[in-house]
């Protein structure tokens, strides 16, 4: 568990969001897309950093992104957040901006995907814009530092919202020893996390959507919650699927989560669907998963259907395509209990932060 710094509210804040949010569309965002879209990444939390760490983020810029509203507190799967706005997995995938990330009003934040070992992921260039359809394109390939050096990162983290640890198998890892690197992850990360997103849904690691059958996933969770069972405090452990499955596999998933109590599940993962873009073709044929508003669909039907055919027994954390606090209320209709934010955040700022959570 991180903590947050307390931060005052007054009448002014809904002011200072509203001031921000066209700052960030017409200054910051223009400067940003002039870059390559990884090397943004990592210009913009540099600053996000220096901006922690001379205070700017508690004074004066807070307003701009919190939102100090007990209603908005919810509990799921035994954890107390908030608010149900979280930051999704791959944006700190080594957990180096915990604390700035916190500070921008997070109701928790889940960092990785983190493997075992580290590895470079794929070759550049392998993150593309297309702002015709306010989506992106990775195929990043999981590329981390290693979970010993997330851990050390997170030891000496300050913030106070809950913290996920997503994690997945190396690309050199066959599918038949997977559970073993999810287990080494597991056991590392146990005491310093507050629940585990089991990753095997990502389209940028050669066969590891093959893990979403039945058979694989059982045998990944059985070592996980062996370990589990051995300890004092018991971790939720959710799973991260696909937009792309079928019914009949998203009715084996939910058929798997009774049966073995796994926690939750976070809907969905980036997909492999180009249908209806606008951008161009050389641009939208690229390989990798696709994120953003192409994806809002897709991801809330998925929601929808766990959730009726669960009877609403399974807590989601709904991720895809929320752009707008529209979007999130579309995401907690469906059957969401919380929501995460990726692609939305690069394209409209940490402002969309604050919105959500006034709107809700």
């Amino acid at each position: 568990m991180c903590v947050l710094s307390k931060i005052k509210s007054d009448s002014t804040d809904q002011g200072a969001s509203a001031n921000f949010a066209p700052m960030y569309r017409s200054i910051l965002r223009p400067l940003l897309y002039r870059m390559d879209p990884e090397k943004a990444h990592y210009f913009a939390t540099g600053w996000l950093e220096r901006f922690h760490q001379l205070g700017l983020l508690n004074s004066p810029l807070a307003p701009s992104f919190t939102s100090k509203n007990p209603k908005q507190a919810r509990e799921v799967f035994g954890l107390k957040f908030p608010n149900p706005v979280g930051l999704a997995a791959g944006f700190d995938k080594d957990a180096k901006w915990i604390d700035p990330l916190s500070a921008l009003g997070f109701g928790f934040i889940e960092i990785g995907t983190v493997t075992p070992l580290a590895q470079p992921g794929n070759p550049k260039p392998r993150l593309f814009r297309l702002t015709a359809d306010e989506a992106l394109i990775n195929r990043m390939g999981f590329n981390n530092d290693g979970v010993d050096a997330a851990l050390e990162r997170i030891t000496k983290a300050q913030c106070k919202v809950p913290l996920g640890g997503n994690i997945g198998k190396n690309k050199v890892t066959p599918n038949e020893e997977a559970p073993s690197d999810y287990l080494k992850s597991f056991i590392k990360l146990y005491d310093h996390v507050d629940y585990f997103a089991v990753n095997v849904s990502s389209p940028n690691t050669p066969g590891l959507r093959e893990l979403q059958g039945k058979d694989e996933l059982k045998k990944i969770f059985d070592g996980l919650f062996e370990h589990r069972a051995k300890q004092s405090v018991k971790r939720p452990v959710l799973l991260k699927i696909a937009p792309d499955l079928n019914e009949d596999q998203l009715n084996d998933i939910i058929a798997l989560v009774g049966e073995m109590e796994i926690d939750g599940l976070i809907a969905t993962n980036t997909t492999l669907d180009r249908t209806g873009l606008r951008s161009p073709k050389v641009l939208a044929e690229e390989a990798g998963g696709l994120s953003g508003v192409p994806v809002r669909k897709k991801s809330t039907a998925v929601i929808k259907h766990i959730h009726q055919a669960s009877n609403g027994s399974i807590p989601i954390i709904g991720v895809g395509g929320i752009h707008r606090p529209e979007d999130a209320l579309e995401k907690l209709e469906a059957g969401a209990s919380l929501v995460q934010l990726y692609t939305g955040f690069i394209y409209e700022g940490p402002g969309l932060i604050k919105s959500i959570n006034d709107k809700l």
